[in-house]
């Protein structure tokens, strides 16, 4: 009896961990860990900071310090960034982790290294209390 019931908590724990997992990828939604923060954006060796904005709107900050006002969408498994003119667009399929660099290609064929030292990270699930048996 013992081994058929670990058999079965094995099973069912494989079952549970993917699930969680696909449960935590479908919760996230395009934008929201940036929203409010700034990442550095470095393209062609020159460094910028982008900060994004919750009505969409962005400041791009070149490092001369002038202040270059943008718009921004996540949308369609792209980032997208206008200053008044032709969007340009990169892909994101995944979050922004705080410390970590992504390289990404611009529909524009530019690569950028992006990374945010701060992002807004969604809070943990609840915890769920225990049956009398665990």
């Amino acid at each position: 009896m013992r081994q058929a019931t670990i058999r079965v908590a094995a099973a069912l724990a494989m079952v549970v961990v993917p699930a969680a997992g696909a449960v935590a990828q479908m919760g996230w939604v395009p934008g929201s860990e940036i929203v409010g923060q700034t990442l550095q954006v470095q393209t062609n060796g020159t460094s910028n900071s982008v900060t994004f904005n919750a009505d969409g709107t962005a400041t791009i900050m070149a490092p001369n310090g002038q202040a270059v006002p943008a718009t921004w969408s996540a949308a369609n498994n792209q980032l997208c960034l206008s200053t008044g003119g032709p969007q340009e667009c990169w892909p994101y399929t995944q979050a922004f982790m705080a410390g970590s660099q992504m390289a990404l290609t611009s529909n524009c064929q530019q690569v950028s290294t992006w990374m945010a030292s701060s992002t807004n990270q969604p809070p943990p699930p609840p915890v769920q209390p225990m049956g009398e048996r665990g």
